[in-house]
């Protein structure tokens, strides 16, 4: 975990806006599986209202490290900035299928932003079709 030297405001900040947090609708279709998931505009607005309002922004920046391996790898960090300026945050592996063009890393950013701040946060997803049957 990415943090601050301090947390205790940034942490207090994020329990409020979690208690008020909304899921994360699951409204795209993934046809290869057959399956329904969150995309990234849904996991933004089912957080970034609550964290707002808590006094926390959101920022995501990829960057490099050489890993475990000594193999350079892309991430991104996913980092919970509190008007107080304590943060926390974490790092997702981008992954990007061997010879992958700009597509394919586009793809894998949106990917790992959507699962780094859903995972941060703390963020649940909910089956619309299947919560109102």
């Amino acid at each position: 975990m990415i943090k601050s030297d301090s947390i205790t405001k940034v942490a207090a900040a994020l329990l409020k806006a979690q208690s008020v947090m909304t899921a994360a609708l699951k409204d795209s279709k993934n046809p290869f599986f057959k399956s329904s998931y969150a995309d990234l505009n849904s996991v933004l607005d089912a957080s970034r209202p609550a964290l707002n309002e808590n006094g926390i922004s959101v920022v995501q920046s990829t960057s490099s490290r050489v890993n475990e391996q000594g193999v350079r790898v892309q991430v991104l960090e996913t980092i919970l900035l509190h008007e107080s300026g304590e943060f926390i945050g974490s790092e997702t592996d981008i992954v990007v299928k061997p010879n992958g063009n700009a597509q394919d890393y586009g793809s894998a950013i949106s990917y790992a932003r959507r699962y780094g701040l859903q995972a941060l946060v703390a963020l649940k997803g909910e089956d619309d079709d299947a919560n109102r049957a």
